[in-house]
């Protein structure tokens, strides 16, 4: 594949779950922003208001194979201290999935129940 329809598909999910997260809080295109192929870092940019309250840091990963501990410790290498990475995978023909720390997740549930 080249290059350039690689980025294309990282970046068709990136935008897919910036707008997953718009749909869900009631944050602007300001406060969750996806950021350019190639840029270091976080794959969605929060605000501090939707930083504070998510409190998770994204990297979108879109291939046909995934290495999901190298990718998971990507996105743990680009997360802030005070938010929980998230690693948001999309294998072609098949739905996205997101990966979490398990101990995050068990939170999560507690949380909601």
């Amino acid at each position: 594949m080249k290059t350039q329809s690689a980025k294309a598909k990282g970046r068709k999910l990136q935008q897919w779950f910036r707008d997953q997260i718009l749909e869900l809080f009631p944050f602007s295109h300001e406060d969750v922003r996806s950021t350019s192929m190639g840029a270091g870092g976080e794959d969605i940019l929060f605000s501090q208001l939707a930083g504070d309250k998510l409190k998770v840091s994204v990297e979108c990963k879109s291939r046909e194979s995934m290495a999901v501990y190298a990718f998971y410790s990507q996105a743990s290498d680009n997360c802030p201290e005070d938010r929980e990475p998230v690693l948001v995978i999309k294998q072609n023909k098949s739905q996205p999935l997101v990966v979490v720390d398990a101990v995050y997740y068990l939170q999560l549930l507690e949380r909601s129940a």
